[in-house]
């Protein structure tokens, strides 16, 4: 077993070094900076469109009441539920992981890479919405696999290569489904509960390589996600709307306290992400260009690892919603990125840099880890009891719980495109089995696995939206044409005619 793990360990770290350093960063900017150029920085343009159809509609019945429809979601169940994937371990144990790393620098490479992947991800939902058909049971049906056969397909001399590309992108989304979706989320909730929580009676019986205590929160994880997993997107909806609401204004709020009561090191910390960012303390390792690299690819591999813009996975949630227009779904992805990297991840970088427990003189952490960093901040402040560190474990076991749920529909849209809808069944089973591994395996190595699977899932996704980066300008002029300009235009909602002719019918009664 342990020749095995070495191979593997090995294999994975080629893998990943070539994806994330040779590749996938700067197709990953790339695709963002073309975006926002041929959107006409829409992002910024159109903030207050965005903002309105988002944040200000959130008490529009039409937005959040739920659908009668039981094969579509509302858009803010879609919203909740893709933010249930997104707002994960990432925007605690990840943010951290790249301020241990990298050093404060790299925050600011993930709000660049969240600025430009606004625009990824809005680009990944309006292709979505765009192209997205109902299958046997009526359900809809939409992601990067869809759009790379039918839209990148349809491009003369492109049907085979589009084929191969979606179903490369459906195959690295089961494997991403069981690593980052899976694996590595239940890995931190263990580390996190179990430090938290100690019982000694447990942890201290071994069983295989793991303890007693593990493999209990691993079964109890395993028969929750089983309850909510099997009874499909609707449960997991209704779930994620009542959980993620709550788990981030909760955080968000239990962070502002600590950033108040360190408001004096509030300007020193922005001050050691924008020098850090372009010249690195030497604690971080290596010589000056290496060291930048360093810093800038652990802001972008942990930016994407929290929001996931560029992966086109929240494609697969987002196209369950009853939104007929591409635009305004589209619009619900830029928030969720702003949502997830800018108000979270930024929370919890501020926390551990203005907290005293990491050193801005010397980018240092002595004796903290990651999965301890955050943990050591809230206990700064709230120490009675260890109350900061027991309050870090439930918000990763919430944060990382639904995530784990969110996953867990769309590995099963995958598989339903590659295996129809008989298919899904045998996954939810192996999905919710595979739980108790992430429990009992290794952390650096459940988090290594996860950073490849996405780099690969992001490739064949981002090779999509770019060669159809035409048709997301048009459908985005032809929307602020008819609602911005007062235009007469026949709007662009679907690639099938039918479906076109269904949603125009919609909007008109409207």
């Amino acid at each position: 077993m342990g020749k095995f793990m070495k191979v593997l360990t090995d294999v994975n770290n080629v893998i990943n070094t070539f994806i994330w350093t040779k590749t996938g960063v700067w197709l990953l900017v790339g695709v963002g900076i073309v975006m926002t150029v041929l959107t006409a920085f829409f992002q910024v343009g159109h903030i207050d469109l965005w903002f309105k159809h988002t944040l200000g509609s959130l008490f529009k019945k039409d937005v959040i009441r739920h659908n009668k429809d039981k094969s579509a979601i509302s858009p803010f169940q879609a919203l909740c539920t893709a933010l249930a994937a997104t707002i994960g371990t990432g925007n605690i144990a990840g943010v951290a992981a790249a301020i241990c790393i990298g050093g404060p620098g790299a925050v600011f490479w993930m709000w660049v890479a969240a600025f430009f992947g606004m625009m990824t991800n809005y680009s990944e939902n309006v292709l979505g919405i765009y192209f997205r058909r109902r299958n046997k049971d009526g359900e809809w049906s939409g992601g990067a696999m869809y759009y790379l056969e039918d839209g990148l397909g349809a491009k003369k001399g492109c049907r085979g290569i589009a084929k191969v590309l979606a179903i490369l992108f459906a195959i690295f989304a089961i494997l991403a489904s069981f690593g980052i979706g899976n694996m590595g989320q239940i890995n931190k909730i263990v580390a996190n509960v179990e430090a938290a929580f100690h019982i000694d009676a447990l942890s201290s019986v071994a069983v295989g390589s793991s303890d007693l205590y593990s493999v209990i929160i691993g079964l109890v994880i395993m028969l929750l996600t089983g309850l909510i997993v099997i009874g499909g997107l609707q449960r997991i909806a209704n779930v994620a709307e009542k959980i993620v609401p709550f788990m981030v204004v909760l955080f968000v709020l239990g962070s502002l306290v600590i950033i108040g009561v360190n408001y004096d090191a509030i300007l020193p910390a922005f001050k050691a992400i924008f020098v850090t960012a372009f010249k690195p303390m030497a604690a971080v390792g290596g010589t000056l260009g290496a060291i930048i690299s360093k810093v800038v690819t652990q802001g972008f591999k942990r930016g994407v690892f929290s929001n996931e813009a560029g992966l086109g996975s929240s494609v697969m949630v987002h196209s369950n919603s009853n939104i007929k227009e591409p635009v305004k779904q589209g619009m619900w992805g830029i928030f969720e990125v702003f949502a997830d990297t800018i108000v979270v991840c930024t929370m919890t970088a501020l926390v551990v840099l203005t907290s005293g427990v990491y050193d801005l003189t010397t980018c240092d952490a002595t004796g903290l880890n990651d999965a301890t960093l955050v943990s050591e901040a809230f206990n700064s402040v709230f120490s009675w009891g260890n109350i900061g560190s027991k309050f870090i474990a439930v918000a990763m076991f919430l944060f990382a719980f639904t995530t784990v749920l969110g996953w867990s529909h769309y590995g099963s849209k995958a598989v339903e495109y590659l295996f129809g809808t008989k298919g899904v069944k045998v996954y939810k089973v192996i999905f919710v089995l595979m739980t108790i591994s992430g429990a009992v395996m290794t952390s650096s190595l459940a988090w290594d696995i996860s950073d490849t699977f996405n780099g690969l899932m992001m490739i064949p996704n981002l090779i999509g939206v770019i060669v159809m980066a035409g048709l997301v300008r048009k459908i985005t002029k032809n929307y602020l044409d008819r609602t911005v300009k007062g235009k007469d235009v026949k709007p662009i909602l679907s690639y099938d005619e039918r479906l076109q002719a269904e949603a125009e019918a919609e909007i008109n009664k409207q």
